[in-house]
């Protein structure tokens, strides 16, 4: 279990990456088909382990832009869970069949339809309206604000400025996804290679590039289109009970929707509808990759929720990827923030769907001796519309004599320091820690990232120079920069392209994030195995930076044998749900090292860390811990722990002398009777209830 805590958390972290490049910087880091792969494993860890899942939402997308001005969504733009086949479908159908219960004939029956929608390849947007008048759109973004494009989206063709129709909604605020077609996209690419202009690589990116103008004459001469298929925020004067009905009430106010959608009453029905588009796609105006299922019903929708980045009703059935042939001119090492060691293939250059690729991660040993991949190979891989590619397997009769094993080196290129493996871990790694300079270089850059700090003017590309130059070599030094700079013998001011407007920029950027939450300097610091959820979870637990540094000191000056009698501490941190022991060990290991204890010290001294913000103050359960054992009748386990975090509770995976509630069912077993010897407030699920409504 403390192995699939550690899978789940590292999954995360490098989602979170990948939606940044893709939707904010327009610049996919790695392929569809690979996204996909590596969301499809962590949304079956989440059906089989949701304890190791928060309610709170993750992030969706990436960061808002500097250049626009931001708006704040009424109801966060999540994304959706991916399904590649008729099992991931069945499976999906049946978990939301468990959710609701349907499958207790003691609780209550209904009809169960989905609605079925073409997926459009493009940008999400949302758009709100006021009395029928056009109030604002902006683009997705994080997922909770957007980049403010309105200006851009009124000149869409067809995109209406007044709603049609009488007794309009007060609020109504669509969502849907703002494209190209393909014969608009292929006379941009034209006319911008006429006029030396950049080439997009799919009509998606000429999507977001176009949008994304802060000349409203340049979108316009872009030729956008768009599609909406769903609700933000409205007013109660509208009234729609269900996806199929919002279909033609959208249609009826003036919106586009994709006139292929269709409600199917079961999963042959679902499965011959996604046939038939997949079959006819390539003779569509515009690019999908997939089908969007959504529950039809909105009263079931509102049962089902969400998860920690999608809704429980509705999953995306993706399409199957592009696939092509290369050959493998070479193999590097590179060595990441964490010292894993990444194998990359260098590809001769292919074109596939009108994109280069030339080349893609071949992830870690395991994976090259799985799929015996050597120098000088043909190998098959697959893109669906970005630039890194998946090897998925090498053509053997196309093989050359006296192609070798590739063989990882024993020490690290960088630092010559001895490579290890653990008996739990897929990647070999530098053992350097922060003295591999490898290591400390990606370190800064995460800590700089947009996610962490986000200090402006001071990206990876700085980071490199600075670091060369030895101006950077840990996190205080960033905060120190200015002063330093004073008396440097080597001044910014004397380097091409430092001015005194971009260097007076940069120190204020940098001052400017000398207040930090609490969970972004957890998260910043770059522990392994904590993303952004794990920080949240982490500062919302911990509270202030004081607290969490004083258990972590704490900890630290504990052996592996002492550890587990500091009882207190150890066990406060693994009861904290989603955690797990595995994520507690990187943290101790992380503050043990010495040099990583120094880096964080020193920079306390420059920073304000900002205490956490607590979900739901006004709730008298806020910040109460709970525990559910045992099986409930009234509702299912997952709706218990959601309506326990809404209301700011922290529902945890172990008992202790700090659980406020033990809620327990039928056969309850070994927590409960923990419970009670701890003499411990134990509810029954009516109990629990009748709490809740008071």
């Amino acid at each position: 279990m403390t192995t699939i805590s550690s899978k789940i958390n590292r999954l995360k972290a490098e989602i979170t990456k990948y939606d940044e490049a893709y939707h904010t910087l327009d610049a996919p880091l790695i392929s569809d088909a690979k996204y996909d792969e590596l969301r499809r494993e962590l949304e079956k860890y989440r059906e089989e382990f949701p304890e190791f899942f928060v309610a709170e939402d993750e992030k969706v997308g990436g960061k808002v832009l500097e250049i626009f001005s931001k708006i704040k969504h009424s109801k966060p733009m999540l994304s959706l869970a991916n399904g590649f086949s008729r099992e991931d479908i069945e499976d999906f159908v049946g978990r939301v069949n468990r959710f609701l219960g349907l499958d207790r004939q003691d609780l209550f029956s209904a009809n169960l339809d989905f609605f079925c929608e073409p997926k459009i390849d493009g940008l999400s947007f949302s758009a709100r309206f006021e009395n029928g008048i056009l109030l604002h759109a902006a683009t997705r973004g994080d997922g909770l604000e957007g980049e403010d494009v309105t200006e851009n989206v009124k000149t869409i063709v067809g995109f209406p400025q007044q709603l049609r129709g009488e007794n309009l909604p007060k609020i109504f605020e669509v969502r849907g996804e703002i494209y190209m077609s393909k014969e608009d996209f292929d006379a941009l690419n034209f006319r911008q290679e006429e006029q030396g202009g950049k080439i997009f690589a799919n009509p998606r990116n000429a999507a977001a590039g176009s949008l994304r103008q802060l000349d409203s004459r340049i979108t316009a001469s872009r030729k956008l289109s768009y599609f909406v298929y769903s609700l933000g925020e409205v007013s109660p004067d509208f009234i729609c009970n269900s996806q199929a009905e919002l279909h033609q009430k959208l249609q009826a106010l003036g919106f586009k929707t994709e006139l292929n959608s269709k409600l199917c009453h079961s999963v042959d029905e679902i499965i011959e509808l996604y046939q038939k588009i997949a079959d006819c796609r390539y003779e569509l105006s515009y690019d999908i990759d997939g089908m969007v299922y959504k529950v039809n019903e909105f009263v079931l929708q509102e049962r089902l929720g969400f998860v920690a980045r999608s809704p429980r009703f509705a999953i995306a059935h993706k399409f199957p990827a592009e696939k092509a042939k290369t050959e493998i001119e070479n193999i590097l090492i590179q060595i990441g923030r964490t010292g894993a060691l990444t194998p990359v293939a260098v590809l001769k250059p292919v074109n596939i769907g009108g994109v280069v690729v030339s080349r893609a991660t071949l992830h870690n040993q395991d994976e090259i001796a799985r799929k015996d991949i050597r120098v000088g190979d043909v190998v098959v891989i697959q893109r669906a519309g970005d630039v890194i590619p998946q090897v998925l397997e090498v053509d053997l009769s196309k093989r050359k004599t006296g192609a070798e094993n590739f063989i990882f080196p024993k020490n690290c290129p960088i630092c010559d320091s001895k490579i290890v493996k653990n008996e739990d871990d897929v990647v070999l790694r530098c053992s350097g820690g922060l003295s591999c300079e490898a290591q400390l270089k990606e370190t800064l850059k995460h800590f700089v990232s947009k996610d962490a700090f986000d200090i402006v003017g001071l990206g990876k590309k700085q980071i490199e120079n600075f670091f060369v130059e030895g101006k950077i070599r840990s996190f205080a030094d960033i905060f120190t920069l200015e002063e330093r700079e004073k008396f440097s013998e080597n001044p910014l001011r004397e380097k091409l392209g430092w001015g005194e407007k971009s260097i007076e920029n940069l120190f204020l950027a940098i001052n400017q994030k000398r207040q930090i939450p609490l969970e972004k300097f957890i998260y910043a610091i770059g522990i392994r195995h904590v993303g952004e959820t794990t920080a949240k979870l982490l500062a919302q637990h911990f509270k202030s930076a004081r607290n969490f540094l004083d258990v972590m000191l704490s900890l630290s000056k504990h052996d592996s044998v002492s550890l587990r009698q500091a009882q207190s501490d150890y066990v406060e941190l693994v009861s904290i749900d989603g955690l797990g022991e595995k994520m507690v060990e990187a943290l101790l290991d992380y503050f043990c090292d010495e040099r990583n204890l120094k880096m964080v010290l020193d920079l306390e001294k420059h920073l304000q860390i900002q205490d956490s913000v607590q979900k739901n103050l006004d709730s008298k359960f806020a910040g109460k811990s709970v525990i559910f054992t045992g099986a409930l009748e009234k509702m299912t386990r997952a709706e218990a722990k959601k309506k326990a975090e809404d209301l700011g509770m922290k529902v945890v995976g172990s008992v202790s002398s700090k659980t406020d509630f033990v809620v327990a069912g039928s056969d309850a077993g070994s927590k409960l009777k923990k419970a009670e010897e701890l003499n411990l407030k134990i509810l029954s699920e009516e109990d629990w209830l009748e709490l809740l409504s008071s």
